[in-house]
């Protein structure tokens, strides 16, 4: 199940508007005979992949897979239970129980009638995580938002002048365009693209096709290349979008955390004191110091080169 949930992290950022999957088929005597993610655009599916790949050798074999396959009619292809009643696995372990409620449970319930052991729960949350941006926007009917922040120990982000080049070293920035990789979409507002030009783009060797689309948040004229969100509440017709990374500036940052919609935080912290300069946001809605405490967790934190990641989640009634 760990390779499964692998395989559909690597897809995120790709998949949308399906979930990113993962998949694995292990024979009877315990060889990987298949394995499958997500493709882009949603299709083909993680299990017909790795069901493709196993062949015969599916039959008889256990399927561990991240999320409840789909037991749905679509014009875009076969639904996953029915590939597995052909392939007939002898089990299939399942993470999560698919909360589309076009397939919920459905999909469990026609392969056990079909005399196939199910399982589900194990790897559990490394699903959840892989599958969050998905899930989000099921829940939530838009994209999970991540919010990406290069700070200085004292919380700039710029010198006075506005010269932020380069807060963070090296391996932040790699680290910056991995994220980018595994996202949907990245966004800016208008100051950040007049005064920066960004390229928005991934520069990792091997990953440079996994550029997300890229948006701006403008009430201004279009941008040839770019989609435009006239206010942040937007997000919510992003309806092919699962991931949605905003990476600045501090008014476009302070308009998310203001209304609300920002899920996660990636503060790339460097050893510097920058003293007088450009803060990281602006007023976000709180007049009291006892109304900020418990919205946020930290989830994480590593160190990258001379810098430091620490990453928020935002804690939501479930």
């Amino acid at each position: 199940m760990a390779e499964a949930a692998a395989l559909g992290d690597e897809a995120r950022g790709r998949s949308a508007p399906n979930p990113n999957v993962g998949c694995v088929v292990v024979s009877a005597v315990g060889r990987i005979v298949g394995q499958g993610a997500t493709a882009a655009g949603g299709r083909p599916h993680a299990e017909a992949i790795a069901l493709d790949q196993a062949g015969k050798r599916a039959r008889g074999a256990t399927v561990y897979v991240t999320l409840e396959p789909c037991a749905h009619a679509s014009p875009r292809g076969p639904a996953c239970t029915d590939l597995l009643l052909e392939a007939k696995p002898a089990r299939m372990v399942i993470a999560l129980k698919d909360p589309d409620p076009r397939t919920s449970g459905e999909g469990i319930e026609r392969l056990r009638a079909a005399g196939i052991a199910v399982k589900v729960g194990v790897g559990r949350e490394a699903a959840r995580r892989s599958l969050s941006g998905w899930l989000t926007r099921l829940a939530l009917g838009r994209p999970r938002i991540t919010l990406k922040l290069a700070l200085s120990i004292d919380g700039k982000i710029a010198l006075p002048s506005g010269e932020s080049q380069w807060i963070t070293g090296e391996d932040a920035r790699r680290h910056v365009h991995l994220e980018r990789a595994h996202s949907d979409m990245i966004l800016v507002g208008r100051g950040t693209y007049v005064a920066d030009a960004p390229r928005l783009d991934v520069r990792l060797p091997g990953l440079e096709e996994r550029s997300p689309r890229r948006a701006l948040l403008t009430r201004g004229n279009p941008v040839d290349g770019w989609e435009t969100l006239r206010n942040p509440q937007d997000v919510h017709r992003l309806h092919d979008v699962n991931d949605l990374l905003v990476e600045g500036g501090s008014a476009t940052a302070t308009a998310f955390l203001a209304d609300d919609l920002v899920d996660r935080i990636l503060i790339y912290r460097a050893p510097i004191i920058v003293g007088e300069g450009k803060s990281s946001f602006g007023y976000v809605g709180l007049d009291a110091v006892a109304d900020a405490h418990d919205r946020w967790r930290l989830a994480g934190e590593q160190k990258l080169g001379v810098d430091r990641l620490e990453v928020y989640e935002r804690v939501r009634e479930s």
